[in-house]
C-alpha cells in the first residue's frame, strides 16, 4: 500500500514537473550552457598541433598540472580556449573580495547596493582579463620550450605572434566562460560557474571509472581495494550531505500579539549552518595555488638550466608538487583561512543583530543590542570551527589516503565536495520553482473561484 502511495505522489511530481514551463526552459537552457562549455573544451588553440600536444602531455602528465586539469575539464591537457577555465575569475574574485575587506574605500563602495555591486564586479573582470593575459602569455612561452625540450614540437610557428594569438585567445575562451556562467546563474538553474567546474569534474569521471576497472583487470590494483574506494566514495557522499543540512538554530522570540486565542508571543529561528561558507573555501585556495604553481611550472621548465633562478623554480616546484606535504599543509591552512574569512562576509553578527533590535525580535535571556552581536559572533565562531574543520578533512584525508595506496582518482574529496554540493544547490533550486510553480496554481484557482462567487 506505501508502494502505491510512493508512486501516486512521484506522479504528481512528474505531472507538477511537466506544467512547470518557465522550469523547464531554465533546465534546457543550463543544459545548453554547459553543453556549449564541453564542445569548447574540445577547440585547440591557434597555432597548436593537436597530435604533438597528445604526446606531450603524457610524457609531462602529473603534479599540479593534473590537478588543474580536473577543474578545466580536460581543457589545459588538449590546450583549448578554454584552458584556463574560470580560475582567473574566481582568483579575481578572491582579490576583490579580500580588497573590500581590507580598503575603506571599495567597502564604501559594496555599501552602496545594487550600484556598488555592479562597480566591484567590472573591478572583478578587468582582474580577470589581466590574471588570464599573465598566465596565457607564460604558457605560451612555457608551450614552446617544453617540447623542445620533450623532443615534441607541440607548437607549429613559435615566435611572437603565436604567443599573442594565444593570449586573445585565452582571454577570450575565459570571459566567454565567465559570461556563460552569469547567464546560466540569471536564466537558468543553479549558480552557473558552480556548475561549470562541476561539468568539468564530471567529465574527467566516466574516463577515471574506466581507468580503475582496468588497473583491477589487469591485476596493479587489487579488486578489494577498487571496492574499498567504491564504499569509501559512498560513505563520503552520505557524510557530506549530513554535513552540509547541518544548523545550529537560535530561537527568536518577538513581542507578545493581542491575537483571538489571547495574547500570544511569536517565535522563530534563526538557522546558521555548519559550514556557512559552502564550497567557496576550497575553490578560492586551490585557485590561489593554481595561480603561481601553473606560472612557476611553465617558467621552470622554460629557464631550466639558464640560471640560478630556473632551479630555483624548478626545487620550488618539486616541493609544491600536488600531494606533497607542504602543498597539503598550505591547502589546509588556505581552506582554514577562507572559511573563517567568507564566514564572516556571508554573516555580519553586527548587521543581523541591528535588524533584530529594529523588528523587535531577542534572543531569550539575551539583551538586544551590542550583547545579541557577541552572542552571534561567539556561535559564529564555534560552528566554523567545526565547518572549517570539516572542509580540511574532506579535502585531505582522501588524497592522503589515495597517495598511500597508489590509486590516482579524479574525483579527489575537493572534486566530491564540489560535485555533491552543487548538486545539492541545483536541487533545492528546482524543488522551490516547483513550490513556487505550485503556489501560483492554487492562487489563479482562488482568484478564478472568488471571481465566480461574486
Amino acid at each position: 500500500m506505501a508502494s502505491a502511495a510512493d508512486r501516486m505522489q512521484q506522479s504528481v511530481n512528474f505531472g507538477k514537473f511537466a506544467q512547470a514551463t518557465d522550469l523547464k526552459k531554465r533546465l534546457w537552457f543550463t543544459i545548453g550552457a554547459l553543453i556549449i562549455f564541453r564542445l569548447l573544451s574540445y577547440v585547440p588553440l591557434p597555432g597548436v598541433d593537436p597530435t604533438a600536444l597528445g604526446l606531450l602531455a603524457g610524457k609531462t602528465s602529473g603534479g599540479v598540472l593534473d590537478f588543474f586539469n580536473t577543474f578545466s575539464g580536460g581543457s589545459l591537457k588538449r590546450m583549448s580556449l578554454t584552458a584556463l577555465g574560470v580560475m582567473p575569475y574566481i582568483t579575481a574574485s578572491i582579490v576583490v573580495q579580500l580588497a573590500t575587506s581590507l580598503s575603506p574605500q571599495l567597502g564604501a563602495i559594496k555599501k552602496e547596493g545594487e550600484s556598488g555591486r555592479k562597480k566591484l564586479n567590472q573591478y572583478t573582470r578587468y582582474g580577470t582579463v589581466l590574471l588570464t593575459a599573465i598566465q596565457g602569455f607564460v604558457i605560451a612561452k612555457g608551450l614552446e620550450t617544453i617540447g623542445a625540450n620533450n623532443g615534441v614540437q607541440a607548437v607549429v610557428e613559435p615566435g611572437t605572434l603565436f604567443r599573442v594569438a594565444a593570449v586573445v585567445s585565452l582571454i577570450g575562451g575565459t570571459m566567454f566562460l565567465m559570461w556563460l556562467g552569469e547567464q546560466i546563474t540569471s536564466r537558468g538553474i543553479g549558480n552557473g560557474v558552480s556548475l561549470i567546474i562541476m561539468a568539468g569534474i564530471v567529465a574527467n569521471l566516466p574516463t577515471t571509472i574506466v581507468n580503475l576497472m582496468e588497473s583491477g583487470r589487469s591485476g596493479s590494483i587489487n579488486p578489494a581495494v577498487i571496492l574499498g574506494v567504491v564504499a569509501a566514495v559512498a560513505l563520503l557522499v552520505l557524510f557530506i550531505c549530513f554535513m552540509e543540512r547541518a544548523q545550529r538554530r537560535i530561537l527568536i522570540q518577538y513581542p507578545k500579539r493581542q491575537t483571538q486565542r489571547g495574547m500570544q508571543a511569536d517565535r522563530s529561528h534563526l538557522p546558521l549552518k555548519l559550514n556557512t561558507a559552502g564550497v567557496i573555501p576550497p575553490i578560492f585556495a586551490s585557485s590561489l595555488l593554481l595561480l603561481p604553481l601553473t606560472i612557476s611550472q611553465f617558467a621552470g621548465n622554460r629557464v631550466a638550466g639558464e640560471s640560478r633562478w630556473g632551479d630555483l623554480i624548478i626545487t620550488l616546484n618539486q616541493y609544491l608538487q600536488h600531494g606533497s606535504p607542504v602543498y597539503m599543509t598550505l591547502y589546509g591552512a588556505g581552506i582554514i583561512f577562507f572559511s573563517f574569512f567568507y564566514t564572516a562576509v556571508v554573516f555580519n553578527p553586527e548587521e543581523t543583530a541591528d535588524n533584530l533590535k529594529r523588528y523587535g525580535g531577542f534572543i531569550p535571556g539575551i539583551r538586544p543590542g551590542k550583547n545579541t552581536e557577541t552572542y552571534f559572533d561567539y556561535v559564529l565562531t564555534r560552528i566554523t570551527v567545526l565547518g572549517a574543520g570539516y572542509l580540511t578533512i574532506i579535502c585531505l584525508v582522501p588524497e592522503l589516503v589515495m597517495s598511500s595506496l597508489g590509486v590516482s582518482l579524479a574525483l579527489t574529496g575537493t572534486s566530491l565536495l564540489i560535485v555533491v554540493n552543487v548538486t545539492m544547490d541545483t536541487v533545492t533550486q528546482i524543488q522551490s520553482h516547483l513550490l513556487a510553480h505550485q503556489y501560483g496554481d492554487l492562487i489563479k484557482k482562488a482568484k478564478l473561484k472568488g471571481g465566480r462567487l461574486r
